[in-house]
């Protein structure tokens, strides 16, 4: 006679964080974050409050975990490694690599919605604001940052040149246009941002 196996809760409380994911993102992105409540993603993940505020302590909390998971789905689903910034030796190279992968994420209709959400809701609310840079973009900045202090070390970049200000010089264009809807994001701008930050505007 078979046995009775017990539920399994690891696998059940998988199924309902990645309920709790898809219904926090689609509803960031459908009604802004100010009208996204506990109460909202709990009913639209199917799940109780009690659930939710067992593993956060606010919606700023889940959207946060949500958005860096969505973000290494993604990488996962195109054959990137998330947050890695290659070393071959070719600065120029790597970084239009990185700033290609980063367009193609930036166009993926999963992520566009409510990343847009956040960032617009960052701007006007500073706590989420800070969380969104210090959750989200400090870690790939930070990689910029030693990406650059690599080829500082290989005499590709001149050692009195700030990482931290340098990495400004393709990344802010690149999210000001997408924020903004200035202008087109492709890989042939980003390509573009590299070479005039490396080489400069200036007559050769």
């Amino acid at each position: 006679m078979a046995k009775n196996l017990a539920p399994d809760s690891t696998r059940r409380s998988e199924k309902s964080r990645r309920a709790i994911y898809d219904a926090a993102l689609a509803l960031v992105g459908e009604v802004g974050y100010p009208k996204t409540t506990i109460e909202g993603i709990a009913a639209r993940a199917g799940v109780g409050k009690q659930t939710i505020y067992r593993w956060w302590s606010s919606k700023a909390e889940v959207l946060m975990e949500a958005f860096l998971d969505l973000g290494e789905q993604v990488n996962r689903d195109v054959g990137q490694e998330p947050y890695v910034i290659p070393d071959t030796g070719d600065l120029a190279a790597d970084l239009k690599a990185v700033l290609r992968a980063t367009v193609d994420e930036l166009k993926d209709p999963r992520f566009e919605v409510p990343s847009r959400a956040l960032a617009a809701e960052g701007v006007v609310n500073e706590q989420l604001g800070r969380q969104f840079v210090a959750k989200l973009l400090e870690p790939s900045l930070q990689l910029y940052v030693e990406r650059l202090r690599s080829a500082q070390a290989a005499g590709d970049v001149r050692p009195d040149v700030d990482p931290r200000i340098a990495l400004e010089l393709f990344v802010s264009p690149l999210a000001q246009r997408w924020l903004q809807y200035s202008g087109p994001i492709s890989h042939e701008y980003t390509d573009t941002l590299v070479d005039y930050a490396l080489h400069g505007i200036a007559p050769r």
